[in-house]
């Protein structure tokens, strides 16, 4: 339904660092790099990166996130040791959500824009 999905951020280089290291673990890379942005994906880019002025605030109450398909539990846990390592904040360690669903693993972390990010892998263990 969805072909990519585009965010405004402050400072293009530290979200490449960012990025460039939590999205490896999950098999993605950035695959589109300029001075004012960024594309991530595996074989086409689904996650455009642009320099903004005036990004649109993150709200934690909003209800906003992006969830990004992990291959494994451990691509997972992965993801979210290495944002931690980028400068990005811990908002749910990884592990089961069974009231998501039985198999539903996940690690939730923000961005240092804000943004509120996840992985997530549905295999069961």
């Amino acid at each position: 339904m969805i072909n990519h999905l585009s965010i405004g951020v402050r400072d293009i280089a530290r979200s490449k660092t960012f990025y460039d290291a939590v999205l490896a673990p999950l098999g993605y890379r950035c695959l589109s790099s300029g001075a004012t942005s960024l594309g991530y994906g595996d074989k086409a880019v689904m996650l455009w990166i642009g320099a903004s002025d005036s990004p649109v605030p993150a709200d934690p109450n909003s209800g906003l996130h992006i969830c990004f398909d992990a291959p494994s539990r451990a691509s997972v846990d992965a993801f979210h040791q290495a944002a931690l390592k980028a400068k990005g904040q811990d908002n749910g360690q990884p592990g089961l959500r069974p009231d998501y669903d039985a198999n539903y693993y996940a690690g939730f972390v923000i961005d240092p824009d804000g943004y509120r990010i996840e992985a997530y892998c549905g295999k069961p263990a």
